[in-house]
């Protein structure tokens, strides 16, 4: 193998900033910051997802960004810093990455993930359809 996935969120993690819970819970009154949630959507409906948050998929990623895409999520075209977070911090690591090598150019993810911020009992709001 070439490439593996340690290599990979090595590389995620060095270009990309990571805040502490701390950190993130001292954004959500930012109006400037846009919290995503990048986990599937079975885990965000068993689990919730932290408050104000946008669902978007790893998975679909490309496609909601992308401004061109008919998936487009117009969220990703607006002047904001987008934090990224998934179940313990590293599909959300590897999706920074992928948002800022699509032109994204404020981004960052929470380090520990949803796991992280559930430990630290962080406000959780139910999934909304």
């Amino acid at each position: 193998m070439a490439k593996g996935f340690k290599e990979m969120l090595a590389t995620a993690n060095a270009l990309v900033t990571t805040h502490s819970v701390a950190q993130a819970q001292a954004l959500l009154a930012n109006t400037d910051v846009v919290l995503v949630d990048v986990r599937d959507g079975h885990e965000v409906r068993a689990s919730g997802m932290l408050p104000g948050a946008v669902h978007a998929s790893r998975g679909l990623l490309e496609f909601l960004i992308d401004p061109e895409c008919p998936m487009h999520n117009p969220v990703f075209s607006e002047d904001k810093q987008f934090v990224f977070y998934c179940g313990t911090g590293g599909r959300s690591a590897l999706a920074s990455q992928l948002a800022l090598e699509m032109g994204l150019g404020k981004v960052a993810h929470i380090g520990g993930g949803f796991s992280a911020w559930k430990a630290a009992d962080g406000d959780i709001e139910p999934w909304q359809d």
